[in-house]
């Protein structure tokens, strides 16, 4: 009877263990993994115009992010955190990989989108899709995004939908992070990523 005890613990014991050990990720943004509602790769030209798509990053996790140059607010607040994000993360930030997708390629020239990425942290990569290709990957990510127009033609705004996709370093669909919500969140998961 008492060795028939031991084995159920030691059995039971395994199991904890095991169980353990498969448990997800504890991440602070919302875990999408396997949800395949979303998209799982792109194929959009930098602003050099070479194309790049989530295997030029294997190795890394990669923040999809789609704003744009003129934005007032959110998008320049996203790029400002993930960039003392990457401060934090010390060696790791070499692990991530942040990606912004213009949704106004109109005004969003190349130099101009470049250098406004740059400006944040000079490892980002701006992607400047064309409309066919924008519509494509906004519609793979379920990215909203429109015109809202200004006291003139030229001064307008984009809305957008305002949150960044996260990739895991196997080309994984992990995460959906809302944007603007601080650093700790960005710190948090992209170390649970790039472990």
């Amino acid at each position: 009877m008492m060795a028939a005890v031991r084995r159920f613990l030691a059995l039971f014991a395994c199991a904890v263990l095991l169980c353990a050990c498969d448990k997800a990720p504890d991440f602070k943004n919302l875990d999408i993994t396997g949800n395949k509602q979303f998209g799982s790769d792109f194929s959009l030209p930098d602003t050099t115009g070479k194309t790049r798509t989530l295997a030029d990053f294997k190795g890394k996790a990669v923040v999809l992010f789609f704003g744009y140059t003129h934005c007032p607010d959110v998008c320049p607040t996203t790029l400002a955190e993930l960039s003392q994000a990457m401060q934090q993360l010390g060696d790791k930030s070499k692990d991530v990989q942040v990606l912004m997708v213009t949704v106004d390629p109109a005004r969003d020239t190349p130099d101009l989108l470049g250098q406004y990425v740059k400006a944040f942290n000079p490892s980002y990569i701006a992607l400047r899709p064309d409309d066919a290709q924008l519509q494509k990957v906004a519609k793979d990510f379920r990215v909203y995004y429109a015109k809202a127009a200004g006291k003139t033609p030229a001064d307008y705004t984009m809305d957008h939908t305002a949150a960044s996709y996260v990739f895991d370093k196997d080309g994984k669909l992990r995460l959906f992070a809302r944007d603007g919500q601080g650093v700790e969140p960005w710190v948090h998961d992209l170390k649970l990523l790039t472990d």
